[in-house]
């Protein structure tokens, strides 16, 4: 194989491993608005299946009394509808996966910029060949 072709072959393997980063980052960011979503946004429980007039709950995270769990005493539905363990679950999920996702991009981009750059130092000594000889 001509080093024209490696380093072609090379650029492209560079291209799909920083394309795979680029795919876990938003695997990650789909993961953050989710447990955004868990926290922030108000929800509606059902108090028995097929409910027509379910209970509005407010979010997990801005609520107007002491704690999102301050019901469990009075009997609210809304208590265990939205537990923290879910949303820390999906936010420690898209730990690994961001981590993952930025190590492969950052991979990909500097193996492009480091091929490009040993392209342009070849093609310069040619140059400085050429015009010594």
């Amino acid at each position: 194989m001509r080093s024209r072709e490696y380093d072609l072959d090379f650029r492209d393997k560079a291209s799909r491993i920083r394309a795979w980063g680029i795919c876990l980052l938003v695997v990650a960011g789909v993961l953050w608005t989710w447990c955004g979503v868990l926290l922030l946004a108000p929800y509606e429980v059902d108090r028995k299946p097929d409910d027509q007039y379910p209970e509005e709950c407010e979010s997990r995270l801005l609520t107007e009394g002491g704690t999102a769990n301050e019901g469990l005493s009075k009997g609210d539905y809304c208590e265990n509808e939205r537990d923290w363990p879910e949303a820390l679950a999906v936010l420690g999920l898209s730990v690994p996966v961001s981590s993952a996702g930025v190590a492969l991009l950052t991979i990909g981009t500097v193996s492009r910029r480091m091929s490009a750059h040993a392209e342009a130092m070849r093609e310069l000594d040619k140059i400085a060949d050429a015009r010594k000889a």
